[in-house]
């Protein structure tokens, strides 16, 4: 019987091992692709104009029917159904329109992840999804020569629940194009697998929990399918040794990401990014952004007081472009005193920091904790030019800056308490973000409005910024009055502040040749 011969059979089994049993032997190669789906993209909140991958170890495959480990101090398991195709026959430089004729069967995978090692591997997945048992795949091999490769499901199931169901149909880039693109860079073999991504619906499941996968295609004769892929969760009891590699560790942007938003992950709203009033995303309005780079801190800062917040100045921070204005909304990151266990763990690869410089977004203002400790830089002129090209509003910090000179020609607003050529594990350890976080002695928190001139840098919460800055304006235009008269000679007694007589011509904007009194 050849691949082409009917609809749907089972694997050839490999007498001598079972992981590989739903396969026509074990695959030199498992590719898999990033974002492919565009509900997926929506969810994550970025498309791809190309397709990109990653490989995993072949010893990753297991059978239906197993079970898959969660090591001993990790919380982010994540199941992600997908369709797996099979290379029938080597491809190399193939075309996109007979690329799929090199696909020799289709079958239903599970591209399980473990978000707790993800930052670490910087995009490579070799441990988030390198495991033993990371990659089931089966039970039964649909020929791919009988199915129209633009009408294929992919469904999950939870415990029974459904989780996911999307088609090929929604995908960012067909099929074909994935074997035609992977073909130009390497030879596909045959038995070669590709996992061609996930749609929405994938998150975290737990010991005890039991996943099952399904590829079929409905509106072909017969709907063949791969039958359901069943993979049950089970609690592992080896921990990861500190001293032979970084450990897990999970943070808040990791578990909103594995469980598919803040919302599923049980995150408290609070530590959400909210927007300002009028705001668009992470951005001010166009009319709210105009008017606080009119209004100096000094009269924002006059204008919280009267309503009771005094405690909204960073204090002991300075400005590298006094002659910029910086407004933005606040993206928050902290930072814990250096411990050389917890630097080990959390301050190499792909850390805190560097993922917040990375998700930051237009208009906001990344600002830092470094418990006023300046002896060691909290970032450089590479992390400013990072933000800088994601349109980010500019930096703040209470901890030293490295590369002072080169900083500054970047030309993004920057404050911070100093400079130091030290690199950040001398004093710090890049822990969170998107929480609140205390700087220069202010509390912070994610969508705070963050305004700084020469004079400084001010929190003001996004819920009230439009009556604070337009009161504050109002103030400035009667400064401004006040001053032009003191410029003429009146005394400031009862001009400064204005008495009754002096405020009604203030109200009827006359200029006075003589003192009212």
């Amino acid at each position: 019987m050849t691949a082409r011969d009917d609809g749907a059979r089972d694997g050839s089994t490999d007498a001598a091992d079972p992981r590989f049993a739903a396969l026509p032997g074990r695959p030199g190669k498992v590719i898999a692709v990033h974002l492919s789906y565009a509900s997926r993209a929506d969810q994550r909140g970025r498309r791809p104009s190309a397709p990109s991958y990653f490989l995993k170890p072949s010893s990753s495959v297991a059978a239906s029917g197993g079970e898959i480990v969660r090591p001993l101090g990790t919380e982010l398991l994540a199941f992600e159904g997908e369709i797996a195709l099979v290379i029938g026959e080597p491809a190399r430089r193939v075309s996109i329109v007979d690329a799929w004729a090199y696909v020799a069967f289709v079958t239903a995978a599970n591209d399980f992840g473990l978000y707790d090692l993800r930052a670490n591997d910087k995009g490579s997945n070799v441990r988030s999804k390198g495991g033993d048992g990371y990659t089931p795949i089966g039970p039964r091999l649909i020929d791919a020569g009988t199915v129209d490769p633009a009408a294929l499901r992919v469904r999950a199931w939870v415990n029974g629940d459904p989780a996911q169901d999307d088609t090929t149909a929604g995908l960012l880039f067909p099929l074909a194009q994935m074997v035609a693109d992977l073909s130009q860079h390497f030879t596909l073999e045959r038995g070669d697998v590709i996992l061609t991504g996930t749609p929405a619906g994938s998150s975290v499941v737990l010991p005890g929990d039991t996943v099952e996968i399904e590829v079929d295609a409905p509106t072909t004769a017969g709907a063949p399918s791969s039958g359901r892929l069943v993979t049950t969760v089970v609690q592992g009891n080896d921990a990861f040794d500190p001293a032979l590699g970084s450990l897990p560790v999970a943070d808040d942007l990791q578990r909103a990401e594995a469980w598919g938003s803040r919302e599923a992950a049980g995150l408290s709203p609070e530590s959400q990014v909210p927007t300002a009033p009028g705001s668009t995303d992470a951005s001010l309005s166009p009319g709210l952004h105009a008017k606080l780079l009119q209004a100096p801190t000094a009269g924002l800062s006059a204008q919280l007081r009267k309503r009771g917040l005094n405690n909204v100045f960073i204090e002991g921070v300075h400005p590298l472009h006094p002659e910029s204005k910086l407004v933005g909304v606040a993206k928050t990151l902290r930072f814990v005193p250096n411990r050389e266990d917890l630097f080990r763990s959390h301050g190499g690869g792909y850390n805190a920091q560097k993922r917040t410089f990375d998700a930051v977004r237009e208009g906001e203002v990344i600002v830092i904790e470094a418990r006023g400790e300046s002896g060691s830089g909290t970032m450089g002129d590479i992390l400013a030019i990072r933000a800088h090209a994601a349109g980010a509003a500019g930096i703040v910090t209470d901890g030293g800056i490295r590369d002072h000179d080169a900083v500054a020609e970047v030309g993004i607003p920057v404050y911070a308490s100093g400079s130091h050529p030290a690199v950040l594990g001398r004093k710090h350890v890049p822990w969170d973000a998107d929480l609140t976080i205390a700087c220069g002695g202010a509390t912070v928190q994610p969508g705070d409005v963050i305004v700084g001139d020469a004079d400084g840098v001010i929190v003001i919460p996004a819920d009230i910024v439009e009556e604070v800055v337009d009161d504050a304006l109002a103030q400035e235009e009667q400064d401004a009055w006040i001053a032009e008269r003191a410029a003429e000679g009146h005394p400031l007694d009862g001009l400064f502040p204005m008495n009754d007589e002096w405020r009604a011509r203030f109200e009827g904007r006359d200029t006075p040749g003589t003192d009212p009194r």
